[in-house]
């Protein structure tokens, strides 16, 4: 029987951050789950930290048994190139991205998803809060996009409004990550998600702690090149040139976390 999420972590060189979202994966009170790691040819302790976790799995020291651990060390041309293998890799239901360095939010949120998804069994798309920490696990706040209690494809006019960590998406209908794009194919890749999706069910809490220091922090410029290109895509000229006026009258005004 397929697990109900895969849970789906991506690490290059992280060990310093890894056991932290390898322990809130393999922590929590549900165990309807699977655990995919991939890495991309680490130099550091990565794969030794993945070995020791696996091991205790072997030894039932956690809810989960040895075949819901799995994991890949290979070059790669990426992260999103990464995060197609984990797609490939993954039989569960639903699909769920927790990148080293982010955690889940608490060890009964997935029993919390799970709960929803029986209550909303045709769901294609939950998604909820995240919480913002730095790299010593500080909470930082919100983002200031706090997810929509209603969610369709036009609330990405205002940007990416849910954190990626924060959605999980159908396995049956999630596309690959357009490699194309090098740091905002998670923008396009949600666009597309919901652009086929028909039921998206929100959850009014937490469900990740966000990790601040990712790739589009660090080379915004690009990305917000890419994500201009990625919005004129889905959503024609005119719209996209709304958006970001809107988008440039309110940024004075918004704080980074609250």
């Amino acid at each position: 029987m397929s697990p109900k999420v895969s849970i789906i972590t991506i690490t290059y060189n992280a060990g310093e951050f890894l056991e932290k979202t390898l322990l809130s994966v393999l922590n929590q009170s549900s165990s309807d789950l699977e655990y995919i790691l991939v890495d991309g040819a680490s130099t550091d302790n990565t794969t030794t930290i993945i070995r020791k976790y696996e091991d205790l799995v072997s030894k039932a020291r956690f809810a989960i048994g040895s075949d819901q651990f799995r994991w890949i060390s290979e070059a790669d041309q990426g992260l999103y190139d990464a995060m197609n293998k984990g797609l490939n890799m993954a039989r569960g239901e639903f699909v769920w991205f927790i990148n080293a360095g982010d955690k889940i939010y608490d060890n009964n949120s997935l029993e919390l998803i799970v709960s929803k998804l029986r209550d909303f069994p045709q769901s294609d798309v939950l998604y909820g809060q995240s919480l913002i920490i730095d790299q010593y696990d500080k909470a930082l706040g919100e983002r200031h996009k706090t997810a929509p209690a209603e969610l369709n494809k036009r609330s990405l006019l205002r940007g990416l409004v849910v954190c990626h960590q924060s959605i999980l998406v159908r396995r049956s209908l999630a596309p690959e990550y357009d490699l194309q794009y090098r740091i905002s194919a998670d923008y396009d890749w949600v666009c597309k998600v919901l652009s086929l999706s028909g039921q998206n069910t929100y959850i009014d809490h937490y469900i990740s702690r966000f990790m601040v220091s990712g790739l589009s922090a660090r080379q915004r410029k690009k990305s917000l090149q890419e994500r201009f290109h990625i919005m004129r895509r889905h959503f024609g000229l005119c719209a996209t040139l709304g958006a970001h006026l809107i988008l440039a009258l309110r940024y004075p005004f918004t704080r980074k976390y609250h």
